[in-house]
């Protein structure tokens, strides 16, 4: 696993963000990060049609919950390296990741554990504290600069109040989320180091074109060595 990194510099104070007159401040942006900028007024043109197809591939979406969904996003662009959740800190938004990678992790013994990845077209936050309010105990860091799309929590439960086909959307979505938890403690538990980076190279291969090798190491559970060993020899098969 690799090595405990300095988290990468940044600032305490949110850079100014331009807004309408009569609009609030966005608060989207986490007040640490250092190349970020919001855009706080956003049309139904502005919103990714890949955002609107992302939630569509869960339950599919009427006119009225699409047109309600674009107002209620922020775009935010955030650099290499920056944070988007620290531990402590309680996540009050989802994100859509429009462009770029990131990963969450954990710090034990002082060292970095990580346990997922997201490349585009993912919903990403720290889903236990987004959903329990309660404080994040990961990391969760841009390996790319990013463009993603936020909505906060409370917007998120007014769209679900109105539009019930979003409800059933995200709950079929937490399913399948949680199925991909289940898998991956199975495969740990149950299939060799081998095996399981057998599965990147012929489910995710963009992993490998896009994720430091220690990061991918550490989660598949294994050591930066050993993961040199596997990959030189599956390479002379």
């Amino acid at each position: 696993m690799p090595s405990a990194k300095k988290p990468a510099t940044s600032i305490q104070t949110p850079i100014p963000i331009p807004t309408r007159p009569g609009r609030s401040r966005p608060t989207a942006t986490p007040s640490w990060v250092s190349s970020a900028w919001v855009s706080g007024w956003v049309n139904a043109d502005a919103v990714p049609e890949r955002l609107l197809q992302h939630i569509a591939t869960f339950h599919p979406l009427s006119a009225g919950a699409r047109a309600a969904i674009a107002p209620a996003f922020e775009e935010v662009h955030l650099g290499k390296g920056d944070s988007l959740v620290r531990p402590g800190q309680i996540c009050r938004h989802l994100y859509f990741l429009e462009s770029g990678a990131l990963r969450g992790y954990y710090l034990a013994d002082g060292k970095e554990v990580t346990h997922w990845f997201a490349l585009a077209e993912e919903f990403v936050t720290s889903f236990h504290s987004f959903s329990t309010g309660t404080a994040s105990v990961e990391h969760v860091q841009l390996l790319e600069d990013a463009v993603l799309w936020s909505i906060s929590k409370e917007r998120l439960a007014g769209l679900l109040d109105q539009h019930h086909e979003l409800e059933r959307a995200l709950r079929i979505a937490y399913e399948r989320y949680y199925i991909r938890l289940e898998e991956r403690f199975l495969n740990a538990q149950f299939r060799s180091a081998a095996d399981r980076y057998r599965d990147v190279l012929e489910g995710q291969p963009e992993l490998l074109q896009r994720v430091p090798l220690g990061h991918l190491a550490s989660w598949l559970g294994i050591s930066a060595e050993t993961l040199s060993r596997i990959r030189s020899r599956l390479s002379d098969v």
